[in-house]
């Protein structure tokens, strides 16, 4: 295909053109240290908060062997990179699913799901969180066990 068989449209003059947003330092907050997350995770879970704007929040989470989200569900969804170590996702009613470096997860909009580290190891992900968030229970030790 050349590029005289691409259809290029014409801007319209009267469009509202929405601006970038630019996270200097890729960190939010009066502070720039990383704090450890508290009331809905499971173990040590600590939180770089990248970027928070309208219906968007971007972070990095470090999770500690074992440790984990409670249940929760993301209005618009939730993007998950998995950038170390390696753990689980599991959606309610579903198998836990392992997750290593280099996967991304799309957890669609509604679905109530945990994820966390593995026994054995650390587990890096960043994730971009659409709407709002509604937290629930903690996951059950029984629950985290039946992964394999």
């Amino acid at each position: 295909m050349s590029y005289s068989d691409l259809s290029i449209k014409k801007q319209d003059p009267n469009a509202i053109n929405p601006k970038s947003i630019f996270a200097n330092n890729a960190r939010t907050g009066a502070s720039s240290t990383p704090g450890k997350a508290m009331g809905t995770f499971t173990g040590d879970v600590w939180l770089d908060s990248v970027l928070r704007a309208d219906n968007i929040s971007v972070a990095n989470v470090n999770f500690t062997p074992c440790a984990r989200t409670n249940w929760h569900r993301h209005d618009g969804g939730q993007l998950l990179k998995i950038t170390g170590g390696s753990g689980w996702i599991c959606d309610r009613g579903s198998e836990p699913r392992r997750i290593t470096v280099g996967d991304v997860v799309w957890c669609p909009p509604g679905a109530i799901h945990w994820h966390g580290a593995d026994d054995a190891s650390f587990m890096v992900h960043e994730a971009v969180s659409y709407g709002k968030i509604d937290w629930y229970e903690p996951v059950k030790d029984e629950e985290y066990a039946a992964k394999k």
